[in-house]
């Protein structure tokens, strides 16, 4: 049997939104619940998944993650992304074939999702996989209404035919040029923040030096593609649910939003 570990990296330290995993969040029920529970709820419904972990270097959020029940691992200070957190608690995990980093600002990561990316795992044998999902024409503009007001909002990403990541980007990318009627096909994919790695992957990415692409971007996955590893893209369907990552301050509204939408209490 293929033993997954999911584990949910979390700081308190983050640049854009200090504090953020505890950021209380309103369901479908009006009941607040903290970020970093959604997100640990939202793992606990993935099949197949041997365990689910919280990865921290923070007592507050290692006290909240106990108070719901979460298996909290203790991991250091200087971890500079969820890559790195991921390699740091291995040590802490049931021995996993595959693990998957289920990012703390994502509780609205739909299970299917993760199960796909499991799936493509074993399918393929590659060390590397990340879900994307096909922008629709509300979410494309979405992302550009972002960039234009100077806001960092979701990521995007290129790929080849076999679907290997040629890129990844904070930009919209590819550039269009134009906005999109709602029933056309845009070839624009949300990148949706979730990883899976073997463990010998994860080892290698913490030894290898933060890259300048990374660095630019802000995006970790980037230090695969810098050292020339492969990292496959994994197509999802949304099924009518609508994602978003909790990437700043004002993202708050639009995640309550989508909560309450998708019947999340």
């Amino acid at each position: 049997m293929t033993r997954v570990s999911i584990v949910i990296p979390a700081r308190h330290a983050s640049s854009r939104f200090p504090g953020k995993p505890l950021q209380p969040l309103r369901g479908a029920g009006g009941k607040a619940k903290p970020l970093i529970r959604r997100s640990w709820e939202a793992a606990m419904q993935v099949r197949g998944a041997t365990e689910v972990v919280v990865a921290t270097d923070d007592a507050r959020i290692a006290e909240a993650a106990r108070g719901f029940g979460a298996r909290v691992a203790m991991t250091p200070a200087d971890c500079r992304n969820g890559t790195e957190r991921c390699a740091a608690a291995l040590g802490q995990l049931a021995a996993p074939d595959i693990v998957v980093n289920l990012q703390g600002d994502a509780p609205l990561t739909p299970p299917w999702f993760v199960e796909a990316l499991i799936a493509a795992m074993l399918r393929s044998g590659a060390e590397a996989a990340t879900p994307v999902l096909r922008c629709d024409a509300a979410a494309h503009r979405s992302f550009l209404e972002d960039r234009m007001a100077g806001r960092v909002g979701g990521t995007t990403a290129v790929f080849d035919r076999a679907m290997n990541a040629l890129y990844f980007s904070k930009e919209v990318i590819p550039w269009t040029g134009r906005s999109f009627a709602p029933d056309e096909r845009i070839p624009v994919f949300h990148h949706v923040g979730c990883y899976a790695y073997t463990p010998e992957a994860l080892r290698r990415y913490a030894a290898w030096p933060e890259g300048e692409l990374e660095r630019c971007e802000g995006l970790e996955q980037l230090r695969f593609l810098e050292n020339g590893a492969r990292m496959l893209c994994v197509e999802v369907e949304s099924r009518g649910r609508v994602f978003w990552e909790l990437n700043n301050p004002a993202d708050v509204e639009r995640v309550e939003r989508a909560l309450a939408q998708a019947g999340i209490e």
